[in-house]
This record gives structure tokens, sequence and C-alpha cells, in this order.
């Protein structure tokens, strides 16, 4: 499986002073150390075309 890029930003604040947080899971857990809120990124699939 290849590695995924980080983000780039906190999706609540916007600061870019993000963390590696928590254990090794199938979707990497980040924390912004400006806002203090853990998230964690998914791939949902893709969309069908109409």
């Amino acid at each position: 499986m290849n590695e995924r890029a980080a983000p780039q930003y906190c999706p609540y604040c916007g600061e870019v002073d993000l963390r590696p947080w928590g254990e090794l899971t199938e979707h990497a857990q980040y924390r912004c150390e400006d806002c203090l809120r853990v998230f964690e990124l998914r791939y949902r699939g893709l969309t069908g075309r109409d």
C-alpha cells in the first residue's frame, strides 16, 4: 500500500501545526496543536458518473 500525503492544514481552524496522534490504525489521526482537535482522514470512495 502506498503512503498518502499528510494533511496541510486543520479542517476546523485552518492552522498548519499538525502532529500525528494516537496509535497506528488504518486511518491516520492528526492533532492540531492550535485548536487541540484530533481528526482522521478517510478515503470514502469514488462517486458514480451521471
